[in-house]
């Protein structure tokens, strides 16, 4: 273990440290929370995974810009910025994250205090919530022009997914292509049409914005009223369409299954979750969306939870090398049912589609 202690000795915290203790599950990073005495704020220090993350210090300066570009707008709009947005705490030296002994690099911010998390949307007014939550985000940064880092390459980049999909089926490492070829003709069947998507991003019909892209209900911090606080976890804030939010958000909040559902009666898209988030998104970022953006909004659902059907099963066929596993085909269980998903998605895709042109004409 690193000297935790000597660490955070190397941020410019305020006040005495306490005591430093472990925080969450550390499915990614390694999380602590810094105690201070007296009225000194605590911290959050987190020691980042360079496994995912190759370039911290691009990614530190990504946050850094992302949330000084919130605490303008939250200040001018004479609201808490302390409370409304992370605030990323330099080292003792200015930079944005510190490198220990082992090669690792550690990052911190200020721990804001008495809020609420969720592990899941179970209803439909946390939904909607959710929805406020990552559309207020992009409201927030929607005049935010200065380029950022790829800190993951080929992010939501459909065709980065198919190069690595090709090279999968081609090597075919663990020998089970010819097992699962219902599977991959499913996902021949939708290539093109995928791709086409994509191009619009690539011909500048889709703009590009700022996004958070991993829009899960647990980055969303809420005061005790309920009211959404601000969005956290911002490791993989990047250059993205607006789009890949909200579909990534409702191919986890809105499926009526588990991701890894062996019974594929259970899944199934929400309508009404769907509905709410839909709804609590576009209450904040209908007026910056372009008819565009609009007019492939609910598409985005299909093309993230596609992205992620190919992922699983690409896994699968590689040998399970990415994913952890629970069982010997857990990756081909969470393939088929996000297939499910995908299907459910495209037998409602109409209503989708109206579900979103209304809600915007609310909001517009």
């Amino acid at each position: 273990m690193p000297d935790i202690s000597h660490i955070a000795s190397r941020f410019a915290f305020e006040g005495t440290v306490d005591r430093i203790d472990p925080l969450g599950q550390g499915f990614i990073n390694d999380t602590y929370i810094v105690r201070t005495k007296g009225d000194a704020p605590d911290y959050i220090l987190q020691r980042k995974n360079g496994n995912i993350f190759q370039d911290v210090p691009a990614m530190m300066d990504n946050i850094s810009r992302v949330t000084a570009h919130i605490r303008r707008a939250v200040t001018v709009a004479e609201h808490d910025p302390l409370r409304e947005v992370l605030t990323v705490v330099p080292a003792v030296d200015g930079a944005l994250c510190v490198r220990d002994s082992a090669g690792d690099f550690w990052a911190a911010c200020v721990y804001i205090p008495d809020t609420v998390t969720y592990d899941r949307a179970d209803s439909i007014e946390l939904a909607r919530m959710g929805g406020v939550g990552i559309g207020r985000f992009q409201a927030l940064l929607a005049d935010f022009h200065e380029p950022l880092h790829e800190t993951i390459r080929g992010f939501h980049d459909i065709r980065h997914r198919f190069v690595q999909w090709d090279e999968a089926l081609k090597a075919d490492r663990a020998g089970r292509c010819a097992s699962v070829a219902a599977e991959i003709a499913g996902i021949e069947a939708r290539r093109a049409e995928m791709l086409a998507f994509r191009r619009l991003v690539d011909d500048g019909v889709i703009p590009v914005r700022v996004t958070h892209n991993d829009t899960k209900i647990s980055n969303i911090l809420f005061d005790r009223s309920g009211r959404v606080l601000c969005v956290i976890d911002l490791d993989t804030v990047m250059a993205a369409p607006a789009l890949n939010d909200f579909g990534d958000a409702i191919r986890s909040y809105a499926n009526t299954g588990d991701e890894d559902d062996r019974d594929l009666s259970r899944v199934s898209l929400s309508l009404p979750v769907f509905t709410a988030y839909t709804d609590g998104y576009l209450s904040q970022q209908a007026a910056h969306l372009t008819d565009a953006e609009l007019e492939w909004l609910a598409f985005s659902a299909r093309y993230i939870t596609f992205e992620q059907e190919l992922r699983f099963l690409m896994d699968y066929i590689d040998g399970d090398t990415y994913y952890k596993t629970a069982y010997a085909d857990h990756n081909l269980v969470r393939a088929r049912a996000q297939h499910r998903l995908l299907e459910s998605m495209e037998e409602h895709y109409d209503e989708m589609c109206r579900i979103v042109a209304e809600t915007a004409a609310r909001y517009r």
